[in-house]
């Protein structure tokens, strides 16, 4: 169950069947994304790739010498464009993998337009998905909803993607969805007729326990999303984010890409970076450890290359002198750009969680996620927003918060929260977003306790914990699906909440699943099956989203679903019936 490996392993077979000779790999936009994060130019440049070009190019010239290598999405416009291409060939030979089912239609055009006898192969190679860890993946889609309905174009975009994935690591799963979610069931029902349809492809060896797919709702969680990645630590520091979540949260991340255009004084070869576990050793092994954790092994890893810089630059008196040095250059220059990289990213960070005020900021959020004191979150989040170091977008998202929060409180102080939000100045919009996420993601539409405990041993625990006094004050937020994960692998998820697809049910513990986040994952829930892996031995878990959201993404997902903002008594509508508890 890796999403990494099995894309790595598309583009290597795709290689290799081309046999040697130069080559041009040439894609579409999707599709050089999904090869951009699981194999580095230098890598592919090793296997005699030595042109990479995008099929809607308008100005390729013709390259009689080269092999070509088309890895492309089967849609409409990139058939038209290869029926094109066929009939004017600029290369030598064709080797053609669609990262999706094609239809038999398509491939009857194709054959029809080779009039030249170009064309090698056409395969299926089902990599039509953005694998951004071995256990995340994402289809990089914005708005997927309106309303709480799907768009139908990104619903097919949605099911070719979750199909592709399930192809890919070879699973034909039962399925569960969140039953409060209608967008889930649609999206359940999708996937169930393409696996009926296409039957033959997943005719995968059968395991004992059969893999299980979980089809979940964001709106269920509208709380991580909103939150910094934070975690406790035994210092006077109460609050540090992890590497990956605080960079994407902070600078964004697009594709492993990191764009530093915007850092004071950078040089030119670093205004955009990569950061991948795959390429990147310091990165794999710090990217879920806290901030102040990274800033110690930042000192060890320039430390390190302290030591090994005076014995590269020394004298090159000899044959052997330079031999060692041509040998060892490589490995050098390559630890020399990643210490700069990360030396860059760490001080941008550091910077702007100063500038921002993001300690108290972050801290207050635990609060309002974790804590059920209202008078004391009312203050707390008063005294941020008093606070001129803290941005427009910080204030707006604690207001967010504390509106989730006590939605229903007796003593709702909303109004006077969103009266200091326009007293501050600025724009109207982040204030309209306020009663809009509420309206996505409150109690109204949730299928699920998103802030209480849920049954008679979670109350003990949180009782029993209470006691302790201080620790309780550090409490670290948990995303509801870590509670969700942990209810299904042993075998007390709900039916009644999470019902299976067609009359089947699982009657031992699932061991390979993939659950999937329509409206987006994040990177704190990366971390939470990042985590299950490791704790529970024969269980692996698939995290995978629309998108791998942070704070801004997440609004404009909201935003993009028709959520523009009501009067603050929208939160009042009293409840749906429906089977929620």
């Amino acid at each position: 169950m890796n999403a990494v490996l099995a894309v790595r392993q598309y583009v290597s077979k795709m290689i290799e069947d081309s046999g040697p000779g130069m080559k041009v790999l040439l894609m579409d936009r999707e599709t050089t994304g999904a090869v951009s994060v699981v194999y580095t130019q230098s890598e592919i440049l090793q296997r005699e790739v030595y042109l990479f070009e995008r099929l809607d190019s308008p100005n390729r010239e013709p390259m009689k010498h080269l092999k070509a290598i088309c890895f492309l999405r089967p849609t409409k416009e990139n058939v038209e464009l290869l029926v094109q291409e066929l009939r004017r060939p600029k290369y030598s030979v064709y080797f053609i993998y669609f990262s999706n089912v094609i239809s038999k239609s398509d491939v009857k055009a194709l054959a029809e337009a080779d009039e030249q006898e170009v064309v090698a192969e056409v395969q299926e190679f089902y990599g039509d998905y953005i694998a951004v860890n071995p256990h995340v993946f994402s289809l990089n889609l914005l708005g997927c909803c309106r309303g709480r309905s799907w768009d139908p174009a990104q619903l097919a975009r949605t099911t070719q993607g979750l199909t592709a994935l399930l192809l890919s690591l070879k699973k034909c799963p039962m399925i569960r969805y969140q039953l409060s979610s209608e967008p889930a069931k649609r999206l359940a029902e999708c996937v169930k007729q393409v696996i009926t349809k296409e039957y033959e492809l997943f005719d995968f060896r059968r395991t004992e326990v059969p893999p299980l797919l979980l089809i979940l709702d964001r709106s269920d969680d509208a709380i991580t999303p909103l939150l910094n990645q934070v975690t406790p630590l035994p210092s006077c520091v109460p609050w540090q984010w992890t590497y990956q979540a605080m960079v994407h949260e902070l600078l964004g991340i697009n594709n492993n890409r990191i764009d530093l255009s915007r850092v004071p004084g950078i040089s030119k070869d670093l205004r955009e970076v990569v950061l991948s576990a795959e390429n990147d050793e310091f990165y794999a092994n710090n990217m879920y450890l806290n901030f102040a954790e990274i800033g110690t092994n930042i000192k060890n890893l320039m430390e390190d290359f302290q030591r090994r810089k005076p014995k590269e630059q020394q004298k090159l008196e000899s044959i052997a002198d330079m031999k060692a040095f041509v040998e060892n250059y490589p490995q050098f220059k390559k630890m020399s750009g990643t210490v700069s990289k990360h030396v860059t990213v760490v001080g941008e960070l550091s910077r702007l969680v100063a500038e921002r005020n993001l300690l108290e900021v972050s801290e207050v959020e635990q609060e309002l996620a974790c804590q059920s004191d209202h008078s004391s979150a009312l203050q707390s989040v008063r005294r941020v927003l008093q606070s001129p170091r803290v941005s427009e977008l910080d204030a707006a998202r604690l207001v967010m918060l504390y509106a989730l929060r006590y939605e229903r409180h007796a003593s709702n102080g909303l109004p006077a929260l969103l009266d200091e939000l326009r007293a501050r100045g600025g724009t109207d919009r982040y204030r309209k977003l306020v009663s809009a996420v509420v309206e996505y993601g409150g109690k109204r539409v949730r299928g699920s306790d998103l802030f209480g405990p849920k049954d008679a041993v979670a109350i003990t625990k949180q009782f029993l914990k209470g006691l302790k006094g201080i620790e309780n004050v550090y409490t670290q937020h948990q995303p509801l699906l870590q509670e969700t994960l942990d209810q299904l692998i042993k075998g007390k998820l709900k039916d009644s909440q999470y019902p299976y697809l067609g009359p089947n049910t699982l009657r031992d513990r699932p061991q390979d699943i993939v659950v999937f986040l329509i409206g987006g994952a994040t990177y704190e829930e990366a971390l939470a099956v990042y985590n299950l892996n490791r704790s529970n031995p024969g269980v692996r878990v698939v995290l995978g989203g629309t998108t791998i959201h942070n704070t801004r993404s997440f609004l404009e997902e909201v935003t993009a679903a028709g959520f523009r903002g009501r009067s603050t008594e929208s939160s009042q509508v009293p409840p749906r019936s429906s089977s929620r508890r």
